[in-house]
């Protein structure tokens, strides 16, 4: 099975929308999209700037999405200890890595002690709870750093979401620590993050990543990326 982690394209946040550019990438992307012949569903977050992405890939192929309200971008915020503010966790300054080796574990990075008293346990637990409903739906279920399946499906499902979550989506299936993936990953606007499943052993599937944050339907047109 193959996930397709797509984020909006260049955003205009204050109408939470698309630039022109914006529009630009989306249709670019739309024509790259709309070639994956296998697709089982698509999921969109309710965030209009997804939505509007979405909405030239579905109007090709004559599909609806599925709004997934979890899909919105990851709301986990805590105390910045190094500004002295609230912001969200995926936001840190990288220096705040060093001492805090947990960070770095898929099971402790929610003990350090700078999301005491926060939400971002509550958001990371609303992510993976929205992803094992979207798996269950074709057969997957979470055991630790590998999911079951009686059946490794064939067929894509394509998620249109924002830089943090589909970053959550991508740590939580592959059995990772979100923030190593935050801070240092990027994903461009309209860029496409591919994860396959790989059954090694009968009915037990790890989660590969191919790529992340592709843009090569930007670059064959000649069209720079985007640093928003």
């Amino acid at each position: 099975m193959k996930i397709m982690i797509v984020r909006h394209a260049e955003p205009d946040y204050t109408l939470d929308s698309l630039t022109p550019k914006g529009h630009r990438e989306a249709e670019l992307l739309s024509h790259r999209l709309a070639a994956v012949d296998d697709v089982l569903d698509y999921y969109v977050s309710p965030k209009g700037r997804a939505m509007a992405t979405a909405g030239y890939t579905l109007r090709k192929v004559g599909r609806e999405g599925e709004i997934m309200p979890w899909l919105v971008e990851f709301r986990g915020t805590c105390l910045d200890p190094d500004k002295g503010v609230v912001r969200y966790s995926w936001d840190y300054m990288p220096r705040l890595f060093h001492g805090h080796p947990e960070l770095t574990d898929p099971d402790r990075w929610l003990t350090c002690p700078f999301f005491e008293g926060s939400n971002v346990q509550t958001i990371w637990q609303e992510t993976c709870d929205g992803v094992d409903g979207i798996m269950a739906r074709y057969g997957y279920v979470k055991d630790g750093p590998v999911w079951h399946a009686e059946e490794n499906r064939k067929g894509t499902i394509m998620l249109f979401c924002h830089f943090a979550v589909g970053m959550a989506v991508t740590a939580y299936l592959t059995h990772m620590s979100p923030m190593l993936l935050w801070h240092g990953l990027f994903m461009a606007p309209s860029s496409v993050t591919t994860l396959i499943s790989e059954e090694r052993r009968e009915h037990e599937v790890a989660w590969r990543c191919l790529q992340v944050g592709d843009i090569s339907h930007l670059n064959a047109a000649s069209e720079p990326y985007s640093t928003a």
